[in-house]
C-alpha cells in the first residue's frame, strides 16, 4: 500500500465585460484549489453601480468554511441612498410617460 499524499494545486482566473450603448458590465473570478480546499474571489460591476466583491472558501469535503480571515466580508451591501433612488425612479417614470405621450400624439 502506497503512503502518497496528494499535492495538486490549481489556479484559474476569468474576466468578462460587455458594453451596450456605452454602459459596461464586468465580472471576474479567481479560484485557487489545493488538497485543503478551494478559495474563490469574485467581483462584478453593473453600469452605474459600485463594484460588488465576494470571497469565500470551501474545504476539501465541499463545506463552506466560516470565518476564514479575509473571507469574513462576504456580505454584499447596497449602499445606494434610497431617497435619491426614489427621486431618480420618479423622474425616470415621468420621462417615460412624457416619451409615450409624444409618441401617441404623433410628435
Amino acid at each position: 500500500m502506497s503512503n502518497s499524499k496528494s499535492t495538486f494545486q490549481s489556479f484559474s482566473t476569468s474576466y468578462s465585460s460587455s458594453s451596450v450603448n456605452g454602459q459596461t458590465k464586468s465580472h471576474s473570478e479567481t479560484t485557487y484549489s489545493d488538497p485543503s480546499g478551494t478559495r474563490v474571489h469574485r467581483t462584478s460591476q453593473n453600469p452605474g453601480e459600485a463594484a460588488r466583491e465576494e470571497r469565500f472558501e470551501v474545504d476539501n469535503s465541499g463545506r463552506r468554511v466560516e470565518g476564514s480571515g479575509a473571507t469574513d466580508q462576504r456580505k454584499i451591501e447596497d449602499v445606494t441612498d434610497q431617497e435619491e433612488q426614489k427621486k431618480n425612479d420618479k423622474k425616470y417614470e415621468e420621462n417615460i410617460e412624457d416619451e409615450y405621450a409624444k409618441r401617441e400624439g404623433g410628435a
